[in-house]
């Protein structure tokens, strides 16, 4: 299966932390990285004051189900040092699932598309580099319109 995964970091070398995280993900056998969007710097989200992110969208192939490659994502994290005390808060890593093809689930622990990333201009912005055209399987929209219906998404 196809998925698209968003890193994000804010503290301790946030660049360097991205890097950190692909390099691990990388060393998963059952994880094969096809393309990556560029990585940018972005203003927080949600909880706003805090120090900016980086982020960064992978495109990997994987024969996992989405919720063993979750297990393995939160495993990565906590191996970084991420630990979790607010919501939306600083973190030296997050590694989310955004997409799985054109897969929908939602669970207790994983909701597939991610619950909130048509409201997020700079995860839009970053698909949009990778798959433009994709179609959201619930909003039946693709990730270019998502970008564009959003303040300051016309690309």
């Amino acid at each position: 299966m196809i998925y698209h995964l968003l890193l994000g970091s804010n503290l301790d070398d946030p660049a360097g932390r991205i890097a950190e995280a692909i390099q691990r993900l990388v060393a998963i056998p059952e994880i094969n990285i096809l393309r990556q969007s560029s990585l940018v710097q972005t203003k927080a989200y949600g909880k706003i004051d805090q120090p900016d992110f980086w982020n960064q969208i992978l495109e990997i192939e994987c024969g996992l189900s989405p919720e063993r490659l979750l297990d393995i994502l939160l495993e990565t994290e906590a191996g970084m040092g991420r630990i979790r005390t607010e919501k939306w808060g600083p973190r030296r890593i997050d590694i989310d699932i955004l997409l799985a093809e054109d897969y929908s689930c939602q669970t207790d622990n994983l909701t597939i598309p991610h619950y909130d990333m048509h409201n997020r201009e700079f995860a839009l912005r970053l698909l949009c580099e990778l798959i433009p055209d994709w179609v959201h399987p619930i909003l039946n929209k693709t990730t270019r319109e998502l970008l564009r219906s959003l303040p300051g998404g016309n690309t």
